[in-house]
């Protein structure tokens, strides 16, 4: 079997979603893979922007054209450097995690997605589903969960 080409890995911005991105980072430290960093967010409405706005006054550009996956991708990115992956990229996307996860494997004609094991073990998780069992039956490649929990 050859090594992975693109490598695919979601972050949060929590802790045990870090500890999935510096994994697939080693992965793709060894195979000299793509990295691919992908977070879903879920944009926030004009009413809390505008909030926003008001309480920052004169500093109210800083609202516009960011979004709250940006610093898990720049912690997650800087994670997966010191690792030593060597090729890395980001991106934010609108949706639910799961999707965006399976949109970012199409888009990058990834070979492998990682995942961490976060709510797979829970009664939660058993009965609603999660994102790692959600995204090992439905990603159409090889997934590695990482034991992060």
């Amino acid at each position: 079997m050859s090594a992975y080409r693109t490598i695919v890995v979601g972050t949060d911005g929590s802790a045990t979603s870090f500890a999935a991105v510096e994994r697939a980072a080693g992965v793709a430290a060894d195979s000299g893979a793509q990295l691919v960093i992908v977070s879903a967010y879920t944009p926030a409405s004009r009413e809390d922007t505008s909030a926003a706005e008001d309480a920052l006054k004169d500093e109210a550009y800083l609202v516009t054209g960011w979004t709250p996956a940006e610093e898990a991708l720049r912690e997650a990115s800087d994670r997966a450097q010191r690792v030593g992956a060597p090729k890395v990229s980001t991106h934010a996307e609108d949706g639910a995690p799961v999707d965006v996860l399976r949109k970012a494997v199409k888009d990058h004609n990834a070979d492998l997605l990682v995942v961490g094991n976060k709510g797979l073990n829970t009664f939660s998780g058993r009965l609603l589903g999660s994102v790692p069992s959600d995204a090992t039956r439905r990603a159409g490649i090889d997934v590695l969960v990482v034991h992060t929990s």
